[in-house]
């Protein structure tokens, strides 16, 4: 719940007041914290709340913060060609690089380059959702597969191949020739 009007802050915003700005300094975060919403890709990717660990190892630079470490979090989806429900596991390395504000890094760059420390609003934090959104998505299937070789859905009934009868088939009768096909039923009578 938000306090004094303020919304509640992101679990993937880190207060590195501790760290200072002496360079060569640094702090691990090690934390297991719930995605703050559902991040990934159309058919695959990490559920809002699921859990999300991080291992992190925080340094102060001259020019800023370097986030280094690994983000690790369960995923939830569907096969791209049968939709059965897939579940997996997603592990990423992250090497995110944060200006100080007034650096030169913070002067010489565009605002989408490099994260800025500060940018969630409050000093001296980091905000990891972007960086981590993208190194995510970058890391998932485009096309998520139950199985390397799915055969995918019936396209006439729509029953999953890779659990239907072996030679499992329709048929079909060409359009153009049914009423022909018709006059051979009835000679048959």
């Amino acid at each position: 719940m938000a306090r004094h009007g303020r919304t509640p802050r992101s679990p993937l915003v880190l207060d590195i007041a501790r760290l200072g700005r002496r360079p060569g300094s640094m702090m691990a975060f090690q934390e297991t914290v719930a995605s703050p919403m559902r991040i990934g890709l159309d058919l695959i990717g990490i559920a809002e709340g699921a859990p999300l660990t991080l291992d992190l190892l925080v340094q102060a630079v001259s020019e800023g913060v370097l986030v280094t470490g690994t983000v690790a979090a369960p995923t939830t989806g569907e096969c791209a060609r049968c939709l059965t429900p897939l579940t997996g596991e997603v592990e990423i390395d992250l090497t995110e690089l944060f200006a100080y504000p007034d650096s030169t890094t913070d002067a010489t760059t565009e605002a989408d380059e490099v994260g800025r420390v500060g940018a969630a609003g409050v000093p001296d934090t980091v905000d990891l959702e972007q960086p981590i959104i993208d190194a995510v998505g970058l890391a998932l299937p485009f096309v998520p597969l139950c199985r390397p070789d799915c055969a995918g859905l019936c396209a006439d009934c729509g029953i999953a191949l890779n659990t239907a009868e072996p030679g499992h088939h329709h048929d079909k009768v060409d359009p153009r020739w049914a009423k022909l096909a018709g006059l051979v039923e009835r000679d048959d009578k």
